[in-house]
């Protein structure tokens, strides 16, 4: 009996792929850049199923013209605003991610960044590297301590708890908005906000931590990021449609918001030229699930999804 055909568009873990060799016929996109709506619809014709990354769309209008050969679509990543899941399902196409293995990764990084904004780590970074450290005073690079302080977090999922469960090392005041309340056993103590009004009221940190979608697009703009005390500090590691960038910058430069950390941008790859030339913006570019052990933990995930489906199983992780 054939084999499935599975097309793996970017490079994936050295344990991902030979596993993948193991039980499927794979074909590797050879140069590890991302796959286009020309190459993807290409590929349909050609294999049963796909693990793309983030970096693949999968538009209404490429989905319109895939080939029926294609199956499923087993990603590589937690969220799947890449891909038009109405349309995906109406050409009967299974979709899946791969929840909970990168949670820690990525709380590690919104940790990162919030401690790396708070304390000037890209100003501190360049004084020593270029040697212009020559003084130094009780004045000179006074931050804004973490330790104490309250924490507003949108989007108590899987990372969103996960960050808490860190914060909490920190002694931080956590408070947290999301569509629903969390089990009072889950909450330990964390804040539940019904309005994100309230919630950015309370924020000296925010961090978000919710998908992007058409309601939560540009959640940070203008008129939120007014609504933070003076003085606060955000940090994105979920997704870059969240923030309207241009709002973020005025809030900087007004000092409304004192510093901000970021995995994750409007455009990418590339982040934007007009924030990097703000050194309270300590930015990462994109590396939030960025270990050895979260990489092959979502390689198997996505792999786990595809066995399950031509097993005859229901994936565990559909979304779709």
């Amino acid at each position: 009996m054939s084999r499935p055909v599975l097309w793996i568009p970017r490079r994936l873990s050295d344990a991902t792929l030979a596993r993948a060799r193991r039980d499927y016929d794979v074909i590797v996109k050879a140069d590890d850049t991302p796959g286009t709506a020309d190459e993807i619809i290409a590929m349909s014709a050609q294999v049963d199923a796909m693990i793309p990354c983030h970096s693949e769309h999968f538009s209404a209008d490429v989905v319109a013209r895939l080939n029926p050969r294609l199956k499923i679509l087993a990603n590589h990543s937690v969220g799947v605003d890449h891909c038009d899941l109405a349309a995906l399902s109406g050409r009967g196409i299974v979709v899946t991610n791969t929840p909970d293995v990168l949670s820690d990764a990525t709380a590690e990084i919104a940790m990162l960044l919030m401690l790396g904004a708070a304390r000037h780590a890209v100003t501190g970074d360049r004084i020593v590297r270029s040697g212009a450290w020559d003084s130094w005073s009780p004045s000179f690079m006074v931050g804004t301590q973490v330790t104490g302080a309250r924490l507003g977090i949108v989007g108590m999922g899987r990372v969103g708890r996960a960050f808490a469960r860190k914060a909490r090392g920190f002694d931080m005041e956590i408070h947290y908005h999301n569509r629903t309340r969390l089990d009072p056993a889950e909450e330990q103590g964390t804040i539940w906000h019904e309005t994100l009004q309230t919630l950015l009221q309370q924020a000296q940190f925010l961090s978000l931590h919710c998908p992007a979608t058409p309601a939560t697009r540009d959640l940070l703009n203008a008129k939120t990021l007014a609504m933070l005390p003076g003085g606060a500090i955000v940090v994105n590691t979920a997704r870059g449609a969240l923030v309207d960038e241009d709002a973020l910058i005025a809030a900087l430069d007004s000092g409304h918001v004192a510093a901000a950390g970021l995995d994750c941008f409007k455009v990418e790859p590339g982040g934007n030229p007009a924030l990097a030339k703000h050194e309270n913006v300590f930015m990462l570019p994109h590396i939030g699930s960025a270990t050895r052990a979260t990489r092959d933990a979502m390689g198997y995930r996505a792999l786990d999804n595809l066995d399950a489906f031509f097993a005859g199983h229901a994936p565990a992780d559909r979304v779709a």
